[in-house]
């Protein structure tokens, strides 16, 4: 193999296995919150009483759904913790995530180079600002199905806290809230995962941990400058880059 074809097919650690293991128990999480959720939004649909069916009548699919609904909000508390942890330590790649005063001049200049004004398109860091957009939306959204349900689930408790309006109001938040996610992951997640010219049929980052130096250059190139002048290495993992066995 020549060393031009080695350089290019450069693979660089992106996401550590802790951070793969995360999105596995979101994305399954999620997928049994959604299908056990939106049948009770919905429950009057042929659909839904065919899923509900599925999941062994409705009491059933509401524990399922409680349970769920606990382990998405612990794993939410613990990526949170783990993040400010990380900060503490000096990691500066923790921060990444932050959006900032470039992701604002970078939504610019791609609207600009999509609309045929420049010829030059953003430079990208580790997370572009559509990746931060998708990002807070979570963390929020998140926020948002943890109180409500926490609220639905202790509804005498909360009542002798709050007035009773709390409890329908939590109710339509709750279910709207979900109905958002589902729609936002329809669309958007699916498309930038699997749809999306530059990853299309998959995009397996998250899976493997790995991406590709032609997907750096086109994708991260501010990221890619700066482990280029580290001579390769990741930020906070020693000799982050990998080559692929010739």
């Amino acid at each position: 193999m020549s060393g031009s074809t080695s350089h290019h097919d450069r693979e660089y650690v992106r996401f550590s296995p802790g951070r793969r293991v995360e999105h596995w128990v979101t994305m399954v999480t999620f997928t049994l919150l959604v299908l056990t959720g939106v049948p009770q939004k919905f429950s009057e649909a042929g659909w839904a009483r065919g899923l509900t069916w599925v999941f062994g009548g409705l009491h059933t699919m509401r524990w399922i759904h409680r349970i769920n609904g606990f382990v998405m909000a612990a794993a939410f508390i613990l990526h949170f913790a783990l993040g400010i942890l990380f900060v503490i330590q000096g990691r500066k790649e923790s921060l990444s995530i932050v959006p900032g005063k470039k992701d604002f001049t970078d939504a610019v200049q791609t609207l600009r180079y999509y609309l045929g004004l420049s010829d030059a398109q953003a430079k990208f860091d580790r997370y572009d600002y559509r990746q931060k957009f998708e990002y807070w939306g979570l963390i929020l959204g998140s926020i948002i199905m943890t109180a409500t349900g926490l609220i639905l689930f202790f509804p005498v408790q909360v009542a002798n806290l709050l007035p009773g309006e709390a409890i329908p109001a939590a109710k339509l938040a709750h279910g709207n809230e979900g109905l958002l996610a589902f729609l936002t992951i329809l669309i958007w997640h699916i498309y930038n995962a699997h749809l999306n010219p530059d990853v299309f049929p998959f995009d397996k980052t998250i899976f493997t941990g790995k991406i590709s130096r032609h997907r750096m250059e086109h994708e991260h190139p501010a990221e890619l400058d700066r482990w280029d002048h580290d001579d390769g290495a990741a930020p906070g993992a020693a000799a982050a880059a990998q080559h692929k066995a010739g």
